[in-house]
């Protein structure tokens, strides 16, 4: 990485601090109550450049590394988690969309575009995980045949493209596909204890017809979970800013230290350290929130504090990007045992 890459992303994390703390945490009650994030929230980001921090140069993006993304999502996250949430989903879009071919149609259309944020995306792939599929594709002439459900599709009404997961016998099929909705293409808005003015939704998918212009790959099950392992760092950039704004709030205590802790090892974990690291993260978020509402009292659980909008965010974070290994490491921690193990 050469000093003018590392002098952006500096650069770019102080503008995200500023906007954080004198713009999106003074709104951050509102847009919590508001049922829908505030377009110009999101406007900000981009006119800023935060929608390029998953793609590279040449195709207008930030060019920056996992590491430097990180430092800018927490501080985000730290000034409103529903912002910067329906924010981050737009990385899968825009890195998926910047890998294909130049001169495909999902590179001419899409690579620059979600770069620039110009035009955004959310993704549809939390169903993956489970156990039993629930989205399958099945191959036709030129294209695919979806249907099934994906459960939990944020930012829907603000993202002009998804990046969708579906099942075939053996494999994935991942396609960027215009987030509108048609007769085989209908959303169920879900209500959220937290971040509901994301605007999360169900997507039910009956016969939804996908070119094979649209299809960004095909890999097998395990080859992608590899690939996702690597990426679990991300999700856990959002609860460190939640948490740190809670101790911001709270004044100084031993959990700062326990924070920078938890911090600097989720950064240097290797893979496979990953979900302990995710999991300590989770278990001082929870704390730390905790905290802040009992220092504070009464006034804390009335809807104008940021107190209890922080501890409905950390509990949302700990099943947020969850996988079962990270699942077993809140719960040890919280003194329980994991009945679905």
């Amino acid at each position: 990485m050469g000093d003018r890459t590392a002098s952006d992303a500096g650069a770019l994390l102080q503008v995200a601090r500023r906007l954080a703390d004198e713009v999106l945490f003074e709104r951050a009650l509102d847009a919590d109550a508001a049922g829908v994030v505030p377009h110009d929230n999101l406007d900000r980001l981009r006119d800023a450049g935060f929608y390029g921090l998953w793609a590279p140069r040449e195709v207008g993006g930030c060019g920056f590394d996992e590491l430097e993304r990180l430092a800018i999502i927490e501080a985000l996250a730290g000034g409103c988690l529903t912002t910067a949430f329906v924010w981050a989903q737009h990385g899968g879009g825009s890195a998926a969309a910047a890998r294909t071919p130049p001169g495909s149609l999902l590179h001419d259309r899409w690579a620059r575009a979600l770069a620039t944020g110009e035009s955004r995306s959310g993704v549809a792939f939390a169903h993956v995980l489970r156990p039993e599929p629930c989205l399958f594709a099945e191959r036709s002439d030129d294209g695919w045949s979806l249907r099934g459900v994906a459960p939990f599709v944020t930012g829907w009404g603000h993202i002009d493209a998804v990046l969708t997961a579906a099942h075939t016998a053996d494999r994935l099929v991942w396609m960027l596909i215009p987030a509108t909705e048609a007769t085989t293409l209908a959303s169920r808005r879900l209500r959220l204890a937290a971040v509901d003015s994301s605007v999360t939704v169900e997507l039910h998918f009956d016969g939804h017809m996908v070119g094979d212009d649209h299809v960004v790959e095909v890999i097998g099950y395990d080859e992608w979970l590899a690939g996702y392992r690597l990426g679990l760092r991300t999700n856990g950039a959002l609860m460190l800013g939640v948490t740190s704004r809670a101790l911001a709030l709270l004044g100084p205590s031993p959990l700062d230290a326990e924070l920078d802790a938890a911090r600097r090892a989720l950064h240097a974990a290797e893979v496979d350290d990953m979900p302990e690291c995710r999991a300590q993260v989770g278990y001082v978020g929870i704390r730390a929130t905790s905290a802040l509402v009992s220092s504070v009292g009464g006034r804390a659980i009335t809807l104008g504090h940021h107190g209890q909008r922080l501890a409905r965010e950390a509990l949302f974070l700990l099943v947020q990007g969850q996988t079962a290994e990270i699942r077993s490491g809140h719960l040890r921690r919280l003194g329980a045992t994991d009945s679905n193990r």
